[in-house]
């Protein structure tokens, strides 16, 4: 399927590796020009690198921490003609809800809530001045369903869903469509970070961890960086401008829930 946006030109955020990554390759298979985000410089140039090898597209990278001010200020003014905004964020650390202090859920916002919308905020407005514009938020599977060792991550990201529910109808009628992916278990270094909390948790070894959790997905496995992508590309894609404020579940089936 030809998803219609080649020669378009997309933000996607945290994309030198993991699910940012598998993103960024989706969309430049489909010939969109890239602008690559990363905290560390030297895993963003590499990615880059083999993204323009591959495809043969154009890629300009910033390696800034998104979540502050001075990496939004960079990157929107390199990425201020985009047509496509994917925004992403580590997610904050797991616990117990006696762990979080006030400064906790502060960074919790900044990065998984206040971040995103700062990002629309700035780069919406002229999308809707070219009359098309796609933006989709990688959140979390557990929006719809709480995971409770990721109380920061529950409160940040739907949160986030509540200012997109609203805000994706605003601008709709504009030609720009907003919408959030949300990722269950998938084999990037945040499965490896979430395994390892539950193997310290129980005293197992990462194997077992890896096993016990992989039982809770009726796929039988973890998602793979680059199915993840192919979704995101068609979210952005043409096909997509009927899609609005909606919610996409990529988890393997393992949120039990009707709706």
């Amino acid at each position: 399927m030809d998803l219609g946006i080649s020669g378009k030109k997309a933000l996607v955020c945290a994309s030198s590796k993991g699910l940012g990554r598998g993103c960024a390759e989706a969309l430049a298979a489909e010939g969109v020009n890239l602008v690559m985000n990363a905290r560390g410089a030297e895993a963003l140039e590499v990615a880059a690198a083999e993204i323009v090898e591959k495809f043969g597209v154009s890629v300009e990278t910033i390696a800034c921490d998104v979540t502050t001010k001075e990496g939004q200020d960079a990157l929107i003014a390199t990425a201020s003609d985009v047509d496509i905004l994917v925004t992403n964020a580590g997610g904050p650390p797991p616990g117990v809800w006696s762990d979080w202090d006030r400064d906790d859920f502060i960074k919790a916002l900044d990065a998984n809530m206040l971040t995103p919308i700062a990002l629309m905020t700035a780069l919406v407005p002229q999308m809707i001045d070219k009359g098309w514009g796609r933006v989709v938020n990688i959140t979390s599977q557990s929006v719809k369903a709480p995971i409770p060792a990721l109380g920061l991550s529950n409160a940040a990201r739907t949160g986030l869903t509540g200012y997109v529910a609203g805000t994706a109808r605003q601008v709709a009628g504009k030609g720009v469509n907003i919408n959030n992916l949300m990722p269950g278990i998938h084999a990037t270094d945040r499965a490896v970070s979430l395994d390892t909390n539950l193997s310290k948790q129980q005293g197992i070894s990462m194997e077992e961890a890896f096993e016990q959790r992989t039982k809770t997905i009726p796929a039988g496995r973890y998602g793979t960086s680059a199915e993840f992508g192919a979704m995101c590309a068609f979210m952005c894609s043409d096909h997509a401008g009927f899609m609005v404020g909606q919610n996409v579940l990529l988890d393997g089936g393992a949120t039990n829930a009707t709706i």
